[in-house]
């Protein structure tokens, strides 16, 4: 059984923006819908945000087209790009308190958590991306005959972002970060239960000076807002961070105009301990990669293989750690584990406990809702788990840990990758060699030795198989806003 702090009173940041941002003007929606987005940990509405759909997505995708063809955007130095970016971010930096305070009053993560990771590693990922913007260039290649040639690396155009809400502000940062270096204009969907913090970046995208119509904010519902700014034929890329089911639309949409398409989808990440590893250190990096931001991570290690020899041991140390964890008021520092995003999400995964208790498999602590206020699931560690149950195949994005056990190199390499998904994986083992021969041979985009969860702005991330297509983050990520012009001049 976690630890549990009752609630504590705080008082809540000023919701300073809940409008539509378009071409540079800030108006309701068309419709003059709105929709409720709800604190979490209370289950009250935060505020009442305006509903894009289909009319306001033609809007928006006009204004961006404006902006990337005629506006002074269009006109500007690269260089120039670059320093808006960097005002973004210094500004971000400067209203630091006010944005992780509302991360976590949106998405119910703990406080701590979005100050320690969610906005430092926001505001990196724009300066990384604005130190870009006057290094995007082509090559000279030296072809038959008389001739120079060469190639130009072009700004793709009006590019369509959606994103997920379990990091809402860092996700926007990873979209508008390489579009924007790249020179393109930007037409951001953010999820529907997570609005307000990308609605106050895009504030200050506004007072760091970007043109009108190259930040366009439309919140609305994937059906409406989000199907609308997939068909528009104003728009020439979609980007997408979500699951897989979702992206199998996206690209079937899509078809029609032969958009650009780039895909981060979820993952069911095998996390690999052998029993030669630092079984202390093991245990503390499984628990941060898979319980931090209450197992909402798509590369959470969610498929725990433990050799056979340590697996009793390193089961009793695991279930002791995750009993520490402590939930809570989002907004008391000693909060470890807040409540899970929404009602949808957190009845989806007391399903998926149910399920692995259905199916055999041992629930050695957690397994509950904790309270009757807010969607609080308890640090929940299965065993006796085997491949083809559902909490070993399907992604619960939840606090929902499964311990596997195996006996060698071969076995477990072999059930890493029987999967559909790609996206990371990880190995804990004094033994170089075995970690380097891990890291050949599974499947997946990316995997940590003896670590979890470290991200860079340089470092690519994106998935293999239904993970995903494309990579965020790194010099890779620009590829993804870019088109390739080659020009052939006759010197005879």
């Amino acid at each position: 059984m976690a630890t549990v702090l009752e609630p504590t009173s705080f008082a809540p940041p000023k919701v300073r923006q809940t409008q539509l941002l378009i071409g540079g003007k800030w108006r309701d929606a068309v419709s003059g819908k709105t929709f409720a987005t709800v604190n979490p940990a209370t289950e009250e509405v935060i505020a009442e945000v305006a509903e894009g759909d289909a009319a306001d997505i033609d809007l928006a995708a006009k204004a961006a087209r404006a902006a990337f063809e005629s506006g002074p955007w269009a006109k500007m130095d690269a260089r120039d790009r670059g320093k808006l970016m960097t005002k973004l971010a210094n500004l971000i930096e400067d209203n630091f308190d006010e944005l992780a305070a509302l991360e976590s009053l949106d998405n119910g993560k703990p406080i701590c958590d979005a100050r320690a990771a969610d906005l430092p590693l926001t505001i990196d990922c724009l300066h990384y991306y604005a130190g870009w913007a006057d290094k995007i260039h082509g090559q000279t290649i030296p072809i038959r005959g008389d001739y120079f040639c060469y190639t130009r690396r072009e700004p793709l155009g009006v590019c369509g972002q959606i994103i997920p809400w379990n990091f809402p502000m860092l996700m926007a940062a990873w979209k508008w970060g390489p579009a924007l270096a790249a020179g393109c204009t930007v037409i951001m969907k953010p999820a529907e239960q997570t609005p307000l913090t990308c609605l106050r970046m895009g504030e200050l995208a506004m007072e760091a000076g970007f043109p009108p119509g190259v930040i366009n904010v439309v919140p609305g519902y994937g059906p409406t807002a989000g199907a609308a700014l997939v068909k528009h034929p104003g728009v020439d890329k979609i980007a997408f961070t979500g699951e897989h089911r979702t992206a199998q639309i996206i690209m079937a949409d899509a078809a029609q105009t032969l958009k650009r398409l780039t895909f981060e989808l979820g993952g069911k990440s095998p996390n690999i301990v052998f029993a030669d590893a630092d079984l202390d250190a093991a245990i503390a990096g499984a628990e941060f990669g898979l319980f931090f931001n209450q197992g909402q991570c798509c590369c959470a290690g969610s498929r725990l293989f433990v050799e056979e020899s340590v697996h009793d041991e390193f089961v009793d140390k695991m279930v002791e750690r995750a009993n520490t964890r402590v939930l809570g008021n989002p907004f008391d520092s000693k909060t470890t584990q807040g409540p899970q995003v929404d009602r949808a999400q957190f009845d989806k995964i007391l399903s998926y406990i149910e399920k692995g208790k259905e199916q055999g498999a041992a629930c050695v602590t957690g397994g509950n809702r904790y309270g009757d206020k807010g969607y609080f699931i308890e640090p929940t560690i299965f065993t006796g788990v085997t491949d083809d149950m559902a909490i070993a195949t399907d992604e619960i994005f939840g606090p929902v840990m499964n311990i596997l056990k195996f006996k060698d190199f071969n076995e477990v390499v072999e059930r890493s990758n029987r999967t559909n998904f790609g996206l990371a994986a990880a190995v804990w083992t004094r033994d170089v060699s075995k970690a380097h021969r891990i890291a050949n041979s599974v499947r997946a985009g990316t995997v940590w030795v003896n670590c979890y969860d470290v991200f860079d702005a340089a470092a690519p991330f994106g998935g293999f198989k239904m993970s995903g297509i494309g990579r965020e983050l790194g010099e890779a990520a620009l590829a993804n806003y870019t088109e390739l012009k080659t020009v052939t001049m006759s010197l005879a």
